[in-house]
């Protein structure tokens, strides 16, 4: 596995394969990398003749600073794991964005509730850093976890707004052996907390298994079984529009988004 800081070389390497008529597939991570990572890894292994993951933990998406401070940092470990699934290249950079940058990517409708209307401006960071490293990397194939589910519809809007010639693939989400969504917040769980961040999958499965097509109705049933600090939002959305649902009839998801202590949590399930 190559491991490359330089955003110049990742970019010969990658021209370089595809004259070759190799495939590239492409994981971004923030790393701290655990096995929800490890799976996106998997996919696109499955999917194409090469494999790029980077790791950057981008300043734009933190509204909140010492969240941005806080992030974990285990570069030896997440140099193994992605060695150990399949990846050619390993971009690492120590900054993604040249003196004067000035552009900003934003997706507008998908991002304005949920997370979006709990983190002004996130979904900005986002969308711009995924395009930056999109123009460096150039993948045929993008994976992204289902995890993060309204992230994953941005992307994919942005991709087919600005015609980019990239297929988005949705990695499954990839839960604990307790149920909890796997997430690199997690560590920051005390363990009592940590049983009572359980409740987030335990309120969506049985919105799901309960068979109500009423969202009235399966948001009570929801919220009468979370045991959290504040919650952010439980909703019903459209799987693909992410608009509000007052009736489940067609693809719908369950989102939640949560603090348990002072950790913010996210979890979804299909309904």
């Amino acid at each position: 596995m190559e491991v490359f800081k330089e955003a110049s070389r990742v970019q010969a390497q990658v021209i370089a394969w595809k004259r070759q008529g190799l495939t590239v597939g492409f994981v971004p991570t923030m790393g701290f990398l655990h096995a929800g990572h490890a799976s996106l890894m998997d996919v696109s292994a499955s999917r194409c003749d090469k494999r790029v993951v980077s790791i950057f933990v981008n300043p734009l998406q933190f509204e909140d600073a010492g969240d941005l401070a806080r992030y974990p940092s285990t570069p030896d470990a997440d140099a193994a794991t992605c060695a150990d699934h399949g990846t050619d290249l390993l971009f690492t950079p120590a900054t993604l964005y040249p003196p004067g940058f000035a552009s900003t990517v934003q997706v507008g409708g998908l991002t304005e509730g949920l997370c979006g209307a709990a983190r002004p401006g996130h979904f900005d960071g986002v969308t711009t850093v995924v395009a930056r490293l999109f123009g460096i990397v150039q993948p045929d194939v993008a994976v992204f976890g289902e995890k993060d589910y309204q992230q994953l519809c941005v992307i994919r809007r942005m991709v087919q707004d600005l015609a980019l010639p990239i297929e988005v693939v949705g990695g499954a989400l990839v839960r604990d052996a307790d149920g909890l969504a796997l997430s690199s917040r997690n560590a920051h769980l005390q363990p009592p907390d940590r049983v009572r961040a359980t409740s987030l999958h335990r309120a969506l499965f049985a919105m799901a298994e309960s068979g109500e097509k009423e969202v009235p109705a399966l948001l009570a049933l929801g919220e009468s079984l979370l045991d959290v600090d504040r919650l952010d939002y439980l909703a019903v959305v459209d799987a693909n529009s992410l608009e509000v649902l007052h009736r489940v009839e067609g693809e719908a998801r369950a989102l939640v988004a949560a603090y348990v202590g002072g950790t913010r949590l996210i979890d979804n399930v299909a309904l």
